[in-house]
């Protein structure tokens, strides 16, 4: 476990390097959450919906504070595919899904708090109807930390069955775009979760896309009351089970049949 925890550290200090790449971010983010509260200003202006337009605005805020979280993608991983560099890695003395799995762990928790700190800090100071609410109460706070974290290692595994398939189609673009399509939409990030209509909704929390940031800002904001919160953890245990084992699994098939090209 240690040489695990010191590729995640490792990691970690190697992304605070690209301190440029996150001041972009951090502009891009507070500049499309300002646009998408101004389209859902406009549209409860017209048609008030049960939830709270506070509510919505904290959703939009968190959702760009941790946009970082979903579309991380590890580019370094993708070239070794492409060019074979990978066989290297097979020289390592440690298991191949965990060296990627807590690297891009790594990646995507400092991503996410160089970005969201700073805007987070951003939303706080603006008006009434356009800033940030606090959390319901400091439970809620502290499972929705608890659930954020949990969606991250949700998102990890996932990422990791794209890379497992890359391994046998060579291009990740396919299978990174179809996963990047079904991660923004289906967590909320492209519409929130709660304008969706109930029938769905009975559907859409419980894919594993939902329980990425969905979940969590709904526990922050007192949507799900605390004594949801066990049901929710379990969905989210359940899906980083089921995606960490489908990952292992690729990835040790992949082992087995896998041919280099190059030289």
């Amino acid at each position: 476990m240690k040489k695990y925890i010191s590729i995640f550290l490792m990691r970690l200090k190697m992304e605070t390097q690209y301190r440029g790449a996150a001041l972009g971010g951090i502009l891009c983010q507070m500049f499309f959450g300002l646009v998408y509260i101004a389209l859902y200003r406009a549209f409860y202006a017209g048609k008030p919906q049960d939830f709270p337009v506070s509510s919505l605005v904290t959703y939009v805020w968190l959702q760009q504070a941790f946009f970082r979280m979903l579309l991380a993608f590890d580019s370094e991983l993708g070239e070794k595919i492409r060019t074979g560099g990978i066989a290297y890695d097979l020289c390592r003395p440690m298991n191949f899904y965990g060296y990627y799995y807590a690297r891009s762990a790594a990646q995507k928790l400092m991503g996410s708090l160089l970005r969201a700190i700073p805007m987070l800090l951003f939303a706080m100071l603006l008006p009434d109807g356009w800033c940030i609410s606090a959390p319901a109460s400091l439970p809620a706070l502290l499972i929705s930390l608890l659930a954020l974290m949990t969606g991250l290692l949700c998102i990890c595994a996932l990422d990791n069955i794209t890379m497992g398939v890359t391994m046998r189609t060579i291009d990740p673009k396919g299978m990174q775009a179809m996963l990047n399509l079904l991660m923004m939409t289906f967590s909320g990030n492209i519409l929130p979760l709660t304008l969706f209509p109930d029938s769905w909704q009975k559907v859409i929390t419980l894919l594993p896309y939902a329980q990425l940031l969905d979940a969590p800002i709904r526990l922050y904001t007192g949507e799900w009351a605390l004594s949801q919160a066990p049901r929710v953890l379990l969905i989210q245990l359940f899906w980083l089970a089921a995606l960490t084992g489908l990952g292992l699994f690729i990835w040790q098939r992949n082992q087995k049949h896998l041919v280099v090209q190059g030289g």
